[in-house]
């Protein structure tokens, strides 16, 4: 099993912060994403070697395993409690190996050191499984220690706002396979969702691990979005801010047609209840849009329409 550098595969020193991390594993996975890289046979190998650096380092426990344990992280438990067996059984003085361990399978023993090397012991050759994943080798005759997790897999789902905000189905390709979600309206912009058992496949008939899905919301070039309240500006002309008036609103639903009070002043808001976003999984609930007046001033006047604003300006 060659080691595998992660933090060389993300492009981030070893005392990288969570926040570096996380960065470097979002701008990494939607560069090499196959959906979005389909003339590129190596986009998909990177991709899971990007998707597999950050499940480990994105993850301080397993972090602390892994600059431990190097590629044998995930074992690490395992290993700690063959260190504990040979404890017990008296195996402290075998060959000096200091926290080194042994292990058997019923058919001869196998010695290991801390750091991995492989030693001769007496009737050496079988290999229990967990020794097998753990360096890479496989004897014969060796028994079952039970089944490895799966590992799981990160990916990024990048949805518009107008999509974020209705209940719809989307496929995803995940590793080998197709992945049919519902996905429910109010999504937020950095929101995880589980999907059990869409990881990568168990070992020794471990159950497969899990799929995390991360939803990335870009800005919306209309719409400001709050929580589950939106935000929209409107231009308004003088006038119509003046003298009153209607004003054309645009919502998700499309546009409605608001009365202008007389005297309307730059900045002035208005909210209309349930015109906002959907709240995540409360079907017919939504937030508010809250609508800021900009009172546009009129350009390119004639002399006859600046005569009547100079009238204007020496009644008051």
């Amino acid at each position: 099993m060659a080691y595998i550098d992660y933090y060389q595969v993300l492009g981030v020193d070893k005392t990288a912060s969570q926040d570096d991390i996380k960065k470097a594993y979002r701008k990494l996975a939607r560069k090499f994403h196959p959906d979005l890289n389909p003339n590129d046979p190596t986009a998909k190998e990177k991709f899971q070697a990007i998707n597999e650096a950050n499940e480990v380092l994105s993850d301080p426990e397993k972090r602390k395993k892994y600059d431990e344990y190097g590629e044998h992280w995930k074992h690490a438990d395992e290993f700690e409690a063959q260190k504990r067996a040979r404890q017990q059984a008296g195996g402290a003085g075998f060959g000096g190996f200091g926290s080194g361990g042994f292990g058997t399978d019923g058919n001869g023993t196998y010695w290991y050191s801390s750091d991995g090397q492989e030693f001769t012991g007496s009737n050496a050759g079988g290999f229990s499984d967990f020794f097998e994943e753990l360096f890479g080798h496989r004897g014969h005759g060796s028994r079952s220690r039970g089944g490895f997790r799966g590992q799981d897999y990160q990916a990024e789902l990048e949805l518009s706002l107008r999509e974020a905000a209705q209940t719809h189905k989307q496929v995803l390709t995940v590793g080998d396979k197709q992945v049919r979600i519902t996905i429910p309206a109010g999504v937020a912009n950095g929101q995880v969702i589980k999907l059990k058992g869409y990881g990568a496949p168990g070992m020794n008939g471990g159950p497969a691990g899990d799929l995390y899905i991360t939803f990335v919301i870009p800005d919306d070039p209309v719409f400001k979005r709050l929580g589950d309240d939106l935000y929209v500006d409107v231009n308004t002309d003088l006038y119509t801010a003046l003298l009153g008036g209607e004003q054309l609103v645009s919502t998700l639903d499309g546009q409605v047609k608001l009365k202008v009070k007389p005297g309307t002043q730059n900045g002035t808001k208005v909210r209309l209840k349930g015109k906002g976003f959907p709240v995540y999984k409360k079907d017919g609930e939504a937030g508010d849009l809250i609508v800021t007046y900009h009172v546009v001033l009129p350009t390119n006047l004639t002399e006859q329409q600046k005569e009547m604003f100079r009238k204007i300006q020496s009644m008051n």
